[in-house]
């Protein structure tokens, strides 16, 4: 089996908006790291409400991948993030599905 995806859910602490401001550089540089590796694939926040809520798509051959990245997340070390969680999404339709469903005749 090829590489799957997960998903990473970030929840901010509630006074995020007040303290990431310095720790935003080192966060998008994290960021941009795992882009040039080509781990992680798409990610953003959630709007509406925009509570600090964000999701990260990985694709890898485990969860590790995803869990290693908000282990080093300067967001995560300096409890900008406060909760985290990965959970396996079996992809199964789409050009990019890890697990694609037989074609239809």
């Amino acid at each position: 089996m090829g590489p799957m995806h997960f998903l990473l859910f970030y929840e901010k602490a509630p006074d995020h908006a007040a303290r990431q401001g310095p720790l935003q550089a080192p966060h998008l540089a994290h960021v941009q790291a795992a882009v040039r590796r080509g781990e992680l694939a798409l990610a953003g926040s959630l709007l509406d409400p925009n509570d600090g809520a964000a999701v990260l798509l990985f694709k890898a051959d485990g969860p590790a991948v995803a869990e290693a990245f908000a282990k080093g997340d300067p967001y995560v070390t300096q409890g900008i993030v406060n909760k985290w969680w990965v959970r396996k999404w079996d992809t199964v339709v789409g050009k990019d599905a890890a697990n694609p469903l037989p074609e239809l005749e």
